[in-house]
């Protein structure tokens, strides 16, 4: 399991390690269900089992934390 770069309630945001070759984006996991965002603009890239307005929820809350996200990401990633 990657390390998680951000803990908001239920959700953990991470990076994973193969992924050094697409665009800056973040996973995001909660029990069962997972999606990712683009960070760069923040958008939706895919989605497995959130609800529609979690999703919403979610690109708030990415949307809200996207400058420390991409900070995140550079450290990560050494780019």
């Amino acid at each position: 399991m990657s390390p998680a770069v951000l803990r908001k309630g239920p959700y953990r945001f991470y990076f994973v390690s193969h992924d050094l070759h697409e665009p800056p984006h973040v996973h995001i996991d909660r029990d069962s269900f997972s999606a990712k965002f683009w960070l760069s603009p923040v958008a939706l890239a895919y989605n497995l089992g959130f609800p529609a307005r979690e999703l919403r929820k979610l690109e708030t809350l990415t949307s809200e934390h996207q400058k420390e996200l991409l900070e995140a990401w550079n450290d990560y990633f050494g780019t």
